[in-house]
């Protein structure tokens, strides 16, 4: 009796993991559109967001091979729902807080890392979903080449645009969250004109230009 349970348990977090970052968006708007009253999320986050300098970072330690790298012991990392730093692309006129998490304090207040995803400096997929009528309305304007600033309490990022495609919700091929390099992906529903649930979502892939790794001594 147990080990049939366990392996359903199992079946079932493996298909959770793989689908929650297409239906999340469906959820959060379902709420919207559904809701019986209109709900204030503006108060129900803590921000633990403050700016670096340009060009700075917190104390950095230097690796065996003599990379620099953020010292991860001064690194707050935030809870879900924090603001924890601030999105800017300026030729889609999108600047706006960055909070971890993708419910509805988090794109109701800004844009939200995907909690399966990694924040900025960690070496690998940092993917940020909003609203397409709200925050992210702007990427309708994305384009390659174009550029991608996060600041964060620790450092500051810098990203260049290299695509942008239009693909189905539940295509979970649409990103790669086991990748090894570091690499930004954003997404919102699509089309850009439409109030509620949508079956396409706009996708837009940067590469890292700018930015100091967080020390990967302590997880």
């Amino acid at each position: 009796m147990i080990l049939p349970i366990i392996f359903c348990l199992g079946i079932f977090l493996v298909i959770y993991a793989a689908l929650v970052p297409s239906v999340g968006p469906f959820v959060a708007a379902a709420g919207m559109v559904f809701s019986d009253s209109e709900k204030d999320y503006s108060t129900e986050y803590k921000n633990i967001f403050v700016p670096v300098k340009e060009n700075e970072t917190v104390e950095t330690v230097t690796d065996s091979s003599g990379k620099e790298e953020i010292k991860s012991e001064v690194v707050e990392y935030p809870n879900y729902g924090n603001q924890f730093g601030e999105i800017s692309i300026p030729d889609c006129g999108i600047e706006c807080p960055l909070l971890m998490g993708d419910g509805d304090i988090a794109l109701s207040n800004g844009v939200g890392i995907y909690y399966g995803s990694f924040v900025p400096g960690y070496g690998g997929t940092t993917m940020i979903a909003g609203h397409n009528n709200t925050y992210f309305n702007g990427l309708k304007y994305a384009a390659p080449g174009q550029k991608i600033t996060i600041r964060t309490s620790y450092g500051n990022y810098k990203y260049t645009i290299k695509e942008t495609a239009v693909k189905e919700a539940l295509d979970t091929d649409a990103y790669d969250l086991s990748a090894d390099y570091e690499n930004l992906v954003l997404y919102t529903c699509y089309p850009f004109d439409e109030i509620g649930l949508t079956s396409k979502r706009f996708f837009v892939y940067a590469d890292l230009t700018e930015g100091i790794a967080i020390e990967k001594a302590a997880e």
